[in-house]
């Protein structure tokens, strides 16, 4: 007995152990987040701020988006003339003489281009060369993201940077010398010489490299730090282009699984428990040309992907990818409950994908972990001490 109670208290003492370790490298990591800064995700990239301006037509844009390999841009007009989205007044001065010259008033993204084309879907005049000859400045606000535009003051903590992050914000602007000490998370008012593009994946690339300080927390896996999002809108797979792109709109999302034939008459459905067959994302619209994606509209989401894939094979080099670099075709990018949260980040970011669709042993869909749930847990994560 008297070896009993031994055993028990040395293995108490432990768990005991075990748990004040864990309370010191959370604290540590606390700290690292802490005390880390957003001008150092920025310091290194040194690609210029892909934008247009407010006349650029949306054909244009879209032509911008696909050379460029990113998902979003800034619209910049003259300053003085228009109320940024969101209230905000986001200028970018001479370097020289510190005159304002140009005023950002919001930014688009693709969901914005997508929820357009949508819209051609409800007019007998199916042109859409004339659908995309509108300027630019008169889409903005057809998503929820381009009806915000934020910007990061250099000083935000890397914590701070990945709660914003982490609450649907995809990308925000970082000034690049600003005018503005304070260190405060999210700005409506700033003024700079120049911007870059921060965005969810940046953020995601470089806890990657930092995955050491991370340890404890990356190596838990998506299901046991509460990363995955259960309810997951799906399409089956001989749903046409058009019929996903009017869904895809009406409930806000930029990408959806393609799964194997759903029942009924309504587009998008619950998908779980379905095979999973494809991803069908707004970023793919990007990857065909103007010329090619009316006649493309017509044919299912699956034949789409597979002409992209055809597409891409035939062409012999492509600009290095940048924000949303989004390949036009690509392996389907899954994981399990039971991957760690480090190989999913991994996944996310050598693959550049905005979501890892959680799956079964069987292929069946069951979840989907996005970019916000990453950053969300890992923070959320270094808060508590258990």
């Amino acid at each position: 007995m008297a070896d009993d109670h031994e055993d028990q208290t040395q293995q108490g003492g432990g768990e005991g152990s075990i748990s004040n370790k864990n309370k010191k490298i959370r604290r540590g990591a606390y700290g690292w987040l802490r005390y880390r800064w957003v001008r150092e995700l920025v310091r290194d990239k040194q690609c210029r701020l892909v934008e247009v301006p407010y006349s650029a037509t949306l054909a244009d844009t879209f032509n911008a988006l696909l050379a460029n390999r990113v998902s979003a841009v800034p619209v910049a007009a003259p300053p003085g003339q228009w109320i940024g989205a969101g209230g905000s007044m986001i200028l970018e001065s001479d370097r020289a003489t510190g005159a304002v010259r140009k005023h950002y008033i919001g930014m688009l993204t693709m969901l914005d281009v997508l929820s357009h084309i949508a819209e051609l879907g409800d007019h007998d005049d199916k042109n859409l060369d004339c659908w995309m000859a509108v300027p630019v400045s008169t889409i903005i606000g057809h998503s929820l993201e381009s009806l915000s535009l934020w910007t990061l003051n250099p000083n935000t903590s890397l914590l701070d940077c990945m709660e914003t992050l982490s609450k649907g914000v995809h990308r925000a602007l970082v000034p690049v010398d600003s005018q503005t000490n304070q260190a405060i998370s999210v700005e409506l008012v700033e003024e700079s010489p120049g911007y870059r593009m921060l965005t969810q994946m940046d953020v995601l690339r470089f806890l990657r490299e930092q995955k050491i300080d991370l340890k404890e927390i990356l190596s838990r896996s998506v299901a046991e730090l509460g990363a995955i999002s259960e309810i997951v809108f799906a399409v089956g797979k001989h749903t046409n282009v058009m019929d996903a792109i009017k869904s895809m709109r009406a409930a806000g999302l930029s990408a959806v699984p393609v799964v194997e034939d759903l029942l009924g008459d309504q587009i998008l459905q619950d998908g779980k428990g379905k095979k999973l067959v494809e991803t069908f994302s707004a970023t793919d619209l990007r990857s065909c040309p103007i010329a090619l994606l009316q006649s493309w509209l017509s044919i299912s989401v699956t034949q789409f992907k597979e002409r992209l894939s055809v597409r891409a094979s035939n062409v012999t080099s492509a600009p290095m990818d940048r924000d949303d670099p989004g390949a036009a075709t690509r392996r389907l990018i899954t994981c399990y409950h039971e991957t760690s949260m480090l190989d999913v980040i991994d996944s996310a970011v050598s693959n550049h994908v905005h979501r890892l669709w959680v799956i079964d042993e069987e292929g069946s869909l069951n979840g989907v972990v996005s970019l916000s749930d990453m950053l969300r847990v890992v923070r959320d994560s270094v808060l508590v001490v258990e």
